[in-house]
């Protein structure tokens, strides 16, 4: 891919990932409000709970999309690398605010399992039909979004999904059985099922910024492939990070022959970003030493 091709992808998936965010939130923020309403009308906690979760939601919607049109800006004195990881943070926000959000649900229902209060069922049915709608069409909007941060909110949204299903198919029965116990049931079902979901993500997302290798990263092959390349005698003090999941860095020392020309120690650096860039890396730092030269950063 050449420079002006590569411009072009990422301008594309740049304008396709904040447009994707833009899309779910209003779409999240627009439901919520009928949420809130159709909650309190129909006494349903599950409901309710799904109002609470999705005006958390409706708030880490809009922070991911402001801080991904943020993660594009071009790099500055200060921000070296870019603002790419401020995408990041619109993932960690959002993650932490479904677990703020389920916990809190998971306490309200274990007190309504225990005290039932009766519900407006043919409300629910109609809330239930309409959530499954719209998040269905969210789903859709964001499904092919490549950045952490779509993924976590399209996981969160086929979750969406699946619960208001769930909702419908209780309501269903509750229309024909007088068990209101079924919709605190229901709603810690819901909650205990995002937090198992959202954990992945968030760990993901906290090994980046904490910079641990990417998850295919293999540093005994690497340095394998690169002992390969004519006059390299080793190689050490390779550190490979991500900037925010798919943007991948690695500096390396590659030790040479004592006497290798200088135009040779060139060909090899050529050599070597050539490679690393088959494996997936993106920005890569190389320095070249002589068999005889001390390194000074070796044990870091």
């Amino acid at each position: 891919m050449d420079r002006h091709q590569s411009h072009t992808h990422h301008d594309h998936t740049h304008g396709s990932s904040v447009r994707n965010l833009k899309t779910v939130f209003f779409l999240n923020l627009i439901f919520t409000c009928i949420e809130v309403v159709g909650g309190i009308l129909t006494g349903s906690i599950a409901i309710i709970s799904d109002a609470l979760h999705d005006l958390g939601d409706s708030v880490a919607l809009g922070l991911s999309w402001a801080l991904e049109k943020l993660s594009f800006k071009k790099r500055t004195r200060r921000y070296t690398y870019g603002y790419k990881r401020f995408s990041l943070l619109g993932g960690l926000i959002t993650a932490v605010i479904l677990i703020i959000g389920s916990v809190f649900i998971i306490s309200e229902a274990v007190k309504r399992i225990f005290q039932p209060v009766s519900v407006y069922v043919p409300g629910m049915i109609a809330l239930a039909v309409l959530g499954v709608a719209v998040n269905t069409i969210a789903v859709l909007k964001i499904k092919r979004g490549k950045k952490i941060t779509e993924r976590i909110v399209m996981i969160h949204l086929l979750e969406d999904v699946l619960g208001w299903a769930a909702v419908l198919v209780v309501s269903i029965i509750m229309q024909f059985s007088d068990l209101p116990v079924l919709d605190p049931l229901l709603s810690l079902c819901i909650a205990v099922f995002v937090l198992s979901k959202i954990y992945p993500q968030l760990k993901a997302t906290l090994n980046i910024f904490l910079q641990h290798a990417p998850a295919d990263f293999n540093d005994s092959k690497i340095i394998t492939l690169l002992k390969q390349i004519k006059h390299v005698r080793a190689v050490h003090d390779l550190h490979v990070w991500t900037m925010d999941g798919e943007y991948h860095v690695a500096t390396l020392h590659v030790v040479v022959e004592k006497k290798l020309p200088v135009k040779k120690s060139t060909d090899i650096k050529a050599k070597v970003r050539t490679l690393l860039s088959t494996q997936g890396i993106d920005h890569i730092t190389v320095e070249i030493e002589r068999e005889d030269e001390e390194c000074f950063n070796c044990d870091i």
